[in-house]
């Protein structure tokens, strides 16, 4: 039994909320989904109709005043983040707000100087820390299985070469770009498993042939540490592989390779939750070797 339920309300009803969100959301004893801002429903995307029951709110301004609201998770562009986890703070709310959690580290220094000051939780959503493959791979480097690592690398390639169209991922906004969205996940993998580098390598840019709007689509970044680990991020979308690398680990005395995204993410998109039979396991045949 939980000791308390806190009423959550969700800012933004695109697939990060449906799928990211509130199936983990709705699993969780000491959550309710109470509220979602949505400015614009449609016919074919209204969230009033999904979750029958929950309030409504067209502005965050009208959401934030409401005291029965616990906790805020925000799932906008990354450059309304700042100003609504300070919104958020400032009504006193918990707040859980989508990676990138700001565009400029000192905006993520004003926020968390808010939350400390008013005693209130302020958490990124880095949900790739409990991907099955990264719990694989950081129970093998705790044990020491592969002996002192020099060489980490770990990608989320695809092959996408095609010029996308609409959408905010598309436009070169702050906050946007490959290392801005993919790129976060692979770094902060990174820093929980071996800490800040000492020097950081990095490069930005597009692999698309065609690429009007100027999107940086992709990125390669090396973190440099003086241990003799260097560690290789990359996210790339022209990657024309039948099975993608996901992760290649070298040690003195092994090493770790694992082809294939972790499996949640599709299975949160067919519809299964947390609790269910099967989530999170992975087939035998994509097992890191």
């Amino acid at each position: 039994m939980v000791s308390k339920t806190y009423n959550v309300a969700i800012i933004g009803y695109g697939m990060s909320a449906k799928v990211f969100h509130i199936p983990l959301i709705q699993v969780t004893p000491a959550f309710n989904l109470y509220a979602i801002v949505q400015r614009n429903p449609t016919a074919e995307n209204d969230a009033s109709k999904d979750h029958p029951g929950i309030k409504l709110y067209r502005s965050s301004e009208d959401m934030v005043q409401d005291p029965d609201v616990d906790v805020v998770v925000i799932n906008t562009i990354p450059a309304s983040h700042f100003e609504l986890c300070r919104l958020a703070l400032e009504y006193y709310k918990y707040v859980i707000v989508e990676k990138p959690f700001t565009v400029t580290s000192e905006e993520a220094d004003d926020l968390i100087n808010i939350a400390v000051n008013r005693d209130l939780f302020l958490t990124v959503y880095q949900n790739r820390r409990w991907d099955t493959d990264f719990l694989t791979l950081s129970k093998l480097l705790k044990a020491g299985t592969l002996g002192r690592v020099v060489e980490f690398e770990t990608h989320f390639d695809r092959h996408r070469p095609e010029t996308p169209s609409g959408g905010w991922k598309t436009k070169p906004l702050p906050g946007g770009g490959g290392i801005y969205d993919l790129g976060t996940h692979l770094i902060d993998q990174v820093y929980v498993l071996f800490g800040l580098p000492d020097r950081i390598t990095g490069f930005v840019g597009s692999q698309r042939e065609r690429n009007p709007e100027g999107v940086d689509d992709s990125c390669t970044v090396l973190l440099h540490y003086d241990s003799g680990l260097l560690a290789t991020v990359k996210a790339g979308v022209v990657s024309p592989e039948v099975n993608q690398l996901r992760y290649w680990v070298r040690g003195e005395k092994g090493s770790y390779k694992k082809f294939h995204l972790d499996c949640q993410e599709d299975q949160l998109k067919a519809g299964k939750k947390p609790g269910d039979a099967g989530f999170g396991i992975e087939p035998k045949d994509r097992a890191g070797t």
